[in-house]
């Protein structure tokens, strides 16, 4: 169980990494659909890349986890209902749905 719980630190903090910093063309787009500000958008990337970067240094230090991950899962929550409020296919929605999930069962075993 705990080898799951550190991969999924691994998956969620190395795909807002991935998205924040190799396609932020994307986050762009997306932000500017959901019309949300550059200042907003700059806010959000900051904190998430910071929290992804304690996601994984509680893979050392476990007890960096629960704060990083439940704040995590807010951001998804948020970019659900982004989603939903702008119609959305649902293929959009899976990424951040998936990593709600993933955050929520870090979170609960972190506990």
């Amino acid at each position: 169980m705990e080898n799951l719980v550190k991969l999924s630190q691994i998956i969620v903090a190395l795909s807002v990494l991935y998205v924040w910093t190799f396609r932020f063309h994307n986050v762009i787009i997306e932000f500017k659909q959901f019309g949300l500000s550059d200042l907003t958008r700059n806010f959000v990337g900051a904190t998430k890349i910071a929290l992804a970067t304690l996601l994984l240094a509680g893979i050392w230090y476990p007890s960096l986890v629960l704060i990083p991950s439940i704040l995590m899962g807010v951001f998804m929550l948020v970019a659900q209902y982004f989603h939903f409020k702008v119609s959305n296919p649902f293929i959009k929605h899976l990424p951040s749905l998936i990593l709600l999930l993933l955050c929520g069962f870090i979170a609960y075993s972190s506990i």
